[in-house]
């Protein structure tokens, strides 16, 4: 039961990884390089739920008072 529970939890901040990735670079994996469309679809909606994960922890951590803006 938590192999399962750690594997999940690494799945979700490497997909939040590779979006922060694609937000401060544009780097993304290429999914056009995967031929079956089902798994290239799977992986998209991985990496959409990274992208939701990651904005989640933006705002949570921007209603922080331990996190501050700096620009």
């Amino acid at each position: 039961m938590f192999g399962l529970l750690h594997l999940a939890i690494d799945a979700i901040l490497v997909t939040a990884f590779l979006a922060g990735m694609k937000r401060t670079t544009g780097l993304t994996p290429a999914l056009r390089l995967i031929p079956n469309k089902d798994v290239r679809q799977l992986f998209r909606s991985y990496l959409e739920f990274g992208e939701y994960i990651f904005d989640f922890a933006v705002v949570i951590a921007g209603r922080s008072s331990s996190f501050e803006r700096t620009h």
